[in-house]
C-alpha cells in the first residue's frame, strides 16, 4: 500500500468557475490530476483529500464529481474545505457515496497500519485577517477535531491528521489545533488552502514530533504527493519531487 495526498482540487460541479482564471498555470487541471492519479496510484493504495473538493452549491451536484474520483484507484478519504458548500450530513452522504470513498466528521477511519482523523480547521487568531466572527467558528473547529480525535480505538499505530486551514503560522508558531495534535500524538498533519505564491507561506516540517505538510493541488504541481509513513512501515523506495507552485493567488 502507498499513501497519497492532494487538496484543493476546486471541480467544477457545474458551478461554472474555470480555475485558469488564477493563473495559467491552473489549465487543463482536472486532467492533469486524473492523469497523475491514474498513472501513479494503485487500487490497493491510499488517497488524502484535505477538503475543497469542489465548487457545487449541493450535494446532488457534487456527485457526479464524486463518483469520477471514486471511479479513480484507490481508497479516498475526505474531510471538507470551506467551499465545500455541498458537504451535507454525514448519514445523507454516506448512504450515497460510492463505496471507494470515506469521508471524516467528528469520527476517524482505521486503516490498519495508520488511522486518519481530521477536521476543516479555520483562520488562525495570529492571522492578520481573524476577526471576532471568527472566533466563534475557531473554537467550534477545535471541538470538531478533539472529537475526531478522541475517537481513535488503538493506541498503537500513528494517527495522521487531514485539516484544510493552515493549523500553524508560516514560521511554525502554534494555535489550539496544533496543540491538539500535540495532546494526542498525531504524527502527521496534511493540510491544504494556500495557493499561487501563499504556498511559500506553508509550513512544511516537523513540531513536537509532529510532521507537517502542506498538499494544495498547485503546490504539488497538480499531482498527489507521495507520503512516507515510517511509522506504518510505508517507506516508498522514491518520492517524486512535485513542482513548486508558481501564479497569484
Amino acid at each position: 500500500m502507498k499513501i497519497f495526498a492532494i487538496a484543493d482540487m476546486h471541480l467544477d460541479g457545474g458551478a461554472g468557475k474555470p480555475m485558469d482564471i488564477f493563473g495559467p498555470h491552473w489549465a487543463n487541471h482536472r486532467e492533469r490530476i486524473f492523469g497523475s492519479w491514474q498513472r501513479r496510484v494503485e487500487e490497493d493504495d491510499v488517497v488524502l483529500i484535505p477538503g475543497d473538493i469542489c465548487w457545487a452549491m449541493y450535494f446532488e451536484d457534487a456527485l457526479s464529481e464524486l463518483k469520477a474520483i471514486a471511479a479513480l484507484p484507490g481508497k479516498k478519504v475526505m474531510i471538507r474545505g470551506n467551499h465545500d458548500y455541498w458537504w451535507a450530513s454525514p448519514t445523507k452522504m454516506r448512504s450515497r457515496l460510492p463505496d471507494s470513498i470515506f469521508i471524516i466528521q467528528n469520527d476517524s477511519l482505521d486503516l490498519g497500519g495508520f488511522t486518519v482523523c481530521g477536521s476543516r480547521g479555520w483562520l488562525l487568531p495570529s492571522d492578520s485577517d481573524f476577526k471576532q466572527d471568527d472566533k466563534k467558528i475557531y473554537e467550534r473547529e477545535l471541538i470538531r477535531l478533539e472529537l475526531s480525535l478522541r475517537s481513535v480505538k488503538r493506541a498503537d499505530v500513528p494517527k495522521v491528521c487531514l485539516i484544510h486551514y493552515p493549523p500553524v503560522s508560516s514560521k511554525g508558531d502554534g494555535s489550539g489545533f496544533s496543540e491538539l495534535m500535540d495532546k494526542y500524538g498525531v504524527t502527521l498533519c496534511l493540510y491544504g488552502h494556500l495557493h499561487g505564491r501563499s504556498c511559500a507561506q506553508g509550513f512544511n516540517g516537523v513540531i513536537n514530533g509532529t510532521e507537517y505538510r502542506l498538499c494544495s493541488a498547485d503546490s504539488l504541481g497538480f499531482e498527489p504527493m507521495q507520503i512516507a509513513l515510517p511509522q506504518a512501515g510505508i517507506v516508498p523506495e522514491s518520492i517524486p519531487v512535485n513542482a513548486s507552485a508558481e501564479g497569484t493567488d
